[in-house]
């Protein structure tokens, strides 16, 4: 496939005339004129050729060659009827007139060569040669960049998805298979396409980008139109028409328009800041959702293995597939081996499928790669495929209820049915009230008079009833809950990012804070996966100096080939000879490195000397990877194995030599084990390679092709044996610990062997030093072993399993939810799907997760890093204890308006704040409230609590002891200034409510320091961090300043003098000191409403005694009368 990359060389020259072009408006009839004028101008030069002399077409054509740089053409070069192309790819360039110039030039010297075909035929020669001098002229004209032909496909787009949707083996021969796919997409499938922006840029602009359209999130008008479908919402903007309506009927425009417009204008407001914060945070979650789907793709550019976002992958791009990983886009199979796709996602069919180049060469994006490994050449991107259609008309909804907001939902609408049967029993008594004639209006005169009264009045007076018994509904009912919840889950997912965990599921917040134990891979989570090859036995003796002096040439081969060919990564050396590039997993990559560094390995003289007839890849349930190859010269087969030590040295019968020769393992096996258990011990992953050659009726193969699925394993030569050194990461020991002292046990699983665990858990603080393990330590086997009874038995002891299957982590995490315990399980691999599905938290790994993992995941862990998880503890918690913190906050405001408007309705027959005045608080305490208390960060003291059980109420005894003594606070001061305030103040009834009114909002305000901790005694540590709450605190003072000193009519308010604000504030301050002292009461652990169901339990008991007392009382009575009677 060499011809792509000459045509890439070939037309660089020639393209030079077709860059950089800047303000012209009318670039294609200009690109046009050019593709006319330079074709018919080769063509009128070939007819004179003709016609006068064969050999002058080829003296025009052999000079353009020259001047051009490039060689005459093959089939899969440049011919001069193909300088078209040079303007089909006119379409970014950034200097437009050089093409207008190079027209202009065509055009005069095709007149000039027109007039001197007839008078001057003689001299078509030198015409020739002054055509050929005007194009040298132009394709060496300064300041043109060379653009690459290499995007102007010869394929259209419609052809390459229909081929690939409906799996068109037919169509697909018809091109020539794969390599003619290539060919016409101009892409090189040993090289890739070229990877600078100008090509990549065309090749998006030809066949789309890799993306599909979505619905944009809501915007703020949906959001305020959602609002009013309130009923509640509904029936006071009724409340406020009528009111509007009766007021300007009565006392005219001017004055009549006050209260049923402030209610009106009070509605709004609640209603639009409602919906900006949830449009806020929808916008949020769209955000967050966005990079949930940013996977990263390996792909071929410019002969160099990359690393881009799925988004970036074009047309023509060679894409790399390992287990796991989800095909980026529609594409053809061009090599691997073993590629096992599943594609579920896609047609609902949970069988894998086995693509090859022959039978099944095509893949289909979003499907996953359930084993094997391969590369795929991409044909179609974006709304091109079936996934994008599919993907694009899927709605993803952002309002997903979590399970702490379903419990929310209930508690709102038991607080909501308190609120409404009280605002009914205010509703009736102030009808009662008022159509008895024993209400008054504000000049003293009885309201209702029987058939005297203005009919009106009398609406008039109804309506403002009903208003006001709505409003005792709305502030009654928490519609704030909600609110908050949304608010501390989006602050959350943004700082968790910031911290490195993306939240894929909103309910994984909340959850994660009720975790009791997490089960954590070691590598990349506890380690820092930065492999590095630090011990070398072959033989019986440890390789100390340099590997390739002392070790047999023959030796050095069989390395060669056994890393080389049995790898899933990629070497890539740059032409300037600096240091070779290797991608892969980090131990593919510290093995390479090693073979490359240290035994001078050449991986491409590797692939051109062996073909390889099969592999078998790695997973997690074998651990180990093989591969047979066959030599090109001599046709021996050898067949390679490396995977985990002690398995692959229980494969083996003998061993190689540093000299070269071989030995049995009868005698030498122990030692080889304890090596093994030594470098293990060392905290070393163990590596072993092994091979053996077979003949070709034992690889079951005849011409090179397999028949065979399985490579020998047994009676194999063992090579030798690396460790690897993966040093624990800076931290991990805090953040065990920190998770120890919050009261949640961590579990390591890992595929190391037990030597290599229990070395790795003693150095992160998972096991003690020198502690005496006593079913501490597992091995898979063992634990997959035991009977249900011995596992429910053990599976809370065992803190370390080594050599772990994902079926047994996901036996663990059964047997552990089993016994209770909320589990979270970090896992990476595509195997651990099953245990991060079945955990109730799964924590997928960012770096090295497959995307089959974090599909599975609710958290990803950008990092890999065991400290996130610990942080994601923290959040989780920080989450549960805000929502707590505004549901205590808000349940104070309820009781205390419930009672107030209540007592005072009944007794005085009316409420002493207004709707308006309702509404603002109902405004502080829903929304501002919310922000203020659902932005508090995670601190030390929530690690230091055992986690929250399952079946916990939300409602503790502590936030009863709070919210109640802060609410008869409340209530006792306001319905005091509501009897009493006049006289004690000496003032009007006016002044006197406004007083009431004030002191009740200042009262929440001193309140939501108090909400800040429900614990701790100073509630004011750490408020300097929390600048939104400041500034919350601070806004809600200055609107209430506003309402009551400005907005006289608006909130029906009077003027308050400065002494009067100084006993609201003060009166309001006392909220303090009585919060501070109610902490000093110890609370019962037994949840306070069980002791509201006592009564009733101790009441059927006493009534059931009752009545067998009874019972057994008559049938005494009965007996006695029988007795007595004569």
């Amino acid at each position: 496939m060499t011809g792509s990359h000459d045509v890439h060389n070939g037309c660089d020259p020639l393209l030079t005339i077709a860059t950089a072009i800047t303000r012209a408006h009318k670039r294609w009839r200009i690109a046009y004129l050019a593709i006319s004028s330079i074709r018919f101008m080769i063509i009128l030069t070939k007819e004179i050729g003709r016609k006068r002399n064969k050999d002058n077409s080829s003296i025009l054509k052999a000079h353009l060659y020259t001047t051009l740089d490039i060689e005459p053409c093959s089939s899969n070069h440049v011919e001069i009827e193909h300088v078209p192309c040079l303007a089909t790819a006119i379409t970014r360039a950034q200097k437009r007139w050089r093409i207008a110039y190079l027209a202009i030039s065509s055009i005069r010297f095709m007149i000039i060569l027109t007039k001197e075909i007839g008078p001057k035929r003689n001299k078509n020669n030198s015409s020739i040669l002054k055509a050929q001098t005007i194009l040298t002229e132009i394709v060496k004209a300064k300041d043109i960049i060379a653009i690459p032909c290499s995007f102007v496909p010869n394929i259209d787009q419609t052809t390459l998805t229909e081929m690939v949707k409906e799996r068109d083996i037919v169509a697909l021969r018809s091109f020539g298979s794969v390599g003619g796919v290539a060919t016409a997409l101009k892409t090189s499938l040993e090289n890739g396409i070229h990877g600078h922006d100008q090509e990549v840029s065309q090749r998006r602009a030809m066949f789309g980008a890799n993306t599909y359209h979505k619905p944009p999130p809501k915007g703020l008008l949906f959001h305020v139109v959602d609002a009013f479908k309130d009923a509640i919402i509904l029936i006071l903007l009724v409340c406020a028409a009528l009111s509007l309506g009766f007021g300007i009927k009565q006392h005219g425009v001017q004055e009549g328009w006050y209260e049923g417009g402030s209610i009106f204008a009070a509605v709004f407001l609640v209603i639009v800041v409602s919906a900006f914060s949830n449009f806020r945070q929808e916008r949020q979650f769209h955000k967050l959702s966005k990079l949930t789907n940013n996977i990263k793709v390996d792909v071929l550019r410019d002969t160099r293995r990359q690393e881009i976002s799925i988004f970036n992958i074009v047309v023509g791009d060679v894409a790399f597939l390992n287990t796991g990983d989800q095909v980026p886009a529609d594409g053809l199979f061009i090599d691997g081996h073993s590629l096992m796709i599943d594609e579920s996602s896609m047609t609902g069919e949970s069988d894998h499928v086995e693509v090859d180049s022959t039978e099944n060469p095509f893949l289909l994006s979003g499907s996953k790669v359930a084993d094997g490994h391969g590369r795929m050449l991409t044909t179609s991107v974006g709304m091109n495929t079936a996934w994008g259609n599919m993907m694009s008309s899927i709605s993803h909804d952002t309002n997903e209820r979590t399970p702490l907001q379903a419990r929310l939902d209930t508690l709102s609408t038991s607080i909501g049915k308190v609120g409404l049967t009280v605002a009914l029993l205010v509703l009736v008594v102030m009808f009662i009230r008022y159509f008895t004639g024993n209400t008054k209006d504000k000049n003293g005169r009885t309201e209702y008079l029987g058939s005297k009264t203005n009919l009106d009045n009398v609406f008039n007076g109804v309506v403002r009833i009903v208003a006001t018994a709505v409003t005792i509904v709305v502030v009654a009912i928490p519609e704030g809950l909600p609110l908050a919840v949304t608010l501390t889950l989006a602050y959350s997912m943004k700082r968790m990012m910031v911290d490195q965990a993306m939240v894929r599921k909103l309910s994984a917040c909340e959850t994660m804070g009720s975790a009791t134990i997490i089960c954590t891979d070691k590598t990349g989570t506890l380690t820092m996966n930065q492999m590095k090859v630090t011990k070398f036995w072959l033989g019986e003796e440890s390789i100390e100096e340099d590997p390739s002096i002392e070790i047999a040439p023959n030796v050095i081969t069989l390395f060669h080939q056994g890393v080389g060919l049995n790898t899933t990564g990629t070497i890539y050396k740059p032409v300037s000879g600096s240091d070779p590039e290797i991608f892969g997993s980090p131990t593919e990559k510290a093995i390479l490195s090693w073979a490359v560094l240290g035994l001078g390995m050449d991986v491409e003289k590797l692939k051109q000397d062996y073909t390889v007839l099969h592999v078998e890849t790695f997973n997690s349930t074998k651990k180990r990877s093989g591969v047979a190859i066959k030599n090109k010269v001599d046709n021996t087969i050898h067949v390679h194995w490396k995977g985990a030590a002690e398995l692959i040295l229980a494969m083996c019968s003998s061993f190689y030599e540093s000299s070269g020769n071989t030995k049995s393992l009868d005698e030498a096996r122990n030692k080889f084990e304890k090596i093994i258990e030594g470098m293990a011990a060392s905290s070393l992953r163990c590596i072993a390679f092994a091979y053996k050659q077979i003949s070709e009726k034992e690889m079951g193969c005849h011409d090179d092709e397999r028949t065979s699925q399985r490579l020998k394993e047994n009676g194999l030569t063992l090579l030798g044996i690396v460790g690897l050194k993966d040093p624990c990461r800076p931290g991990v020991n805090e953040a065990v610990e920190a998770c120890r002292v919050a009261g949640v046990e961590i579990k390591m699983i890992t595929g190391d062997n037990v030597f290599t665990a229990k070395a790795i858990a003693t150095e992160c603080g998972i096991l003690k030093q020198n502690h005496q393990l006593n079913g501490e330590v597992v091995e898979g086997v063992e634990f997959r072993n035991y009977t249900d009874e011995e596992r429910m038995e053990k599976v809370e002891k065992i803190r370390v399993m080594a050599r772990s299957s994902p079926f047994d982590k996901l036996l663990m995490v059964q047997c552990l939810k089993k016994k209770g315990h909320v589990v979270a399980v970090t896992g990476d691999g595509t195997n651990d799907a099953p245990a991060l599905k079945e955990a109730d938290i799964g924590l997928s790994m960012g770096i090295q997760g497959t995307e089959v993992a974090k599909e599975s995941s609710d958290i990803v862990i950008l990092d890999d890093n065991f400290t996130s998880v610990a942080t994601v503890l923290r959040w989780g918690r920080c989450v549960y204890n805000n929502i707590q913190k505004f549901i205590q906050f808000q349940l104070t405001v309820n009781v205390a308006a419930l009672v107030i408007n209540f007592i005072a309705a009944v007794s005085a027959g009316e409420v002493p704040l207004t709707t308006v005045q309702l509404l603002w608080v109902n405004l502080i305490m829903d929304t501002l409230g919310a922000l203020a208390l659902a932005t508090e960060r995670p601190t030390d003291e929530l690690m230091h609590k055992l986690p929250v059980g399952r079946t916990e109420p939300l409602i503790t005894n502590i936030m009863w002891r709070n919210l109640l003594a802060q609410a008869l606070f409340q209530i006792s001061v306001l319905l005091t200034l509501q009897f009493k305030g006049e006289s004690i103040f000496n003032t009007t009834k006016e002044v006197n409510n406004t007083i009431i009114f004030n002191t009740f909002v200042l009262c929440q305000v001193f309140n939501e320091f108090n909400s800040r901790s429900m614990e701790k005694k100073n509630v004011f540590k750490g408020i300097h961090k929390n600048q939104l709450f400041l500034g919350i605190v601070g806004i809600t003072i200055i609107l209430q300043i506003v309402m009551v000193e400005f907005l006289k009519k608006f909130a029906s308010t009077e003027k308050l003098n400065g002494l009067q604000w100084g006993v609201c504030i003060a009166i309001a301050a006392v909220s303090w000191p009585i919060g501070w002292i109610v902490k000093f009461i110890p609370v019962s652990d037994k949840p306070f409403l069980n002791y509201l169901k006592r009564p009733k339990v101790v009441f059927r008991r006493t009534m059931g005694l009752i009545n067998q007392k009874q019972a057994s009382s008559s049938r005494f009575g009965i007996g006695c009368r029988r007795t007595v009677r004569p």
